[in-house]
């Protein structure tokens, strides 16, 4: 992976280009996946698989001052549709729970951005795999906000 800030007529733009296949490259701009066909085959480099592996959390004990709130895990993406914030905020409102069948245009969940409420729909019907946020969460453009398998 190779990541690569860019500005376009004063709009920067965050790059990650994950691979290239011939002259397919899978590239992610400000959180968004994109594939990009190039004019001619790249020959890539063999890349490294990275393995994330995540250290546990330290336990607190009495004799420790608490240090904020808690960073509670993700939830895990549900399979089907992914339902993305359009652009970064806070959650104001969730609408729907695992399960719960929506319709295509269904608001499924309120997100506030630079002082408006932005109702956020669904693309298209069937039941919700899962919710990724809850109220107060902060997103950022492109993030999942819930699946709808």
């Amino acid at each position: 992976m190779s990541n690569y800030q860019y500005k376009v007529n004063g709009v920067d733009y965050q790059v990650e280009i994950e691979e290239i296949e011939g002259n397919i490259a899978k590239v992610t701009v400000n959180g968004k996946p994109f594939e990009v066909e190039l004019a001619q085959p790249v020959k890539a480099k063999p890349q490294p698989k990275r393995v994330q592996v995540q250290a546990p959390a330290p336990a607190a004990t009495a004799s420790e001052p608490e240090k904020g709130p808690a960073i509670k895990p993700k939830a895990a993406v549900g399979a089907g549709n992914k339902v993305l914030a359009p652009l970064p905020g806070t959650i104001t409102d969730v609408k729907v729970a695992v399960g719960d069948t929506v319709k295509a245009g269904d608001t499924v969940i309120v997100l506030e951005a630079m002082k408006m409420q932005n109702n956020i729909e669904a693309d298209c019907d069937g039941k919700i795999t899962s919710v990724l946020v809850t109220r107060g969460d902060t997103v950022m453009e492109g993030a999942t906000l819930v699946t709808i398998g």
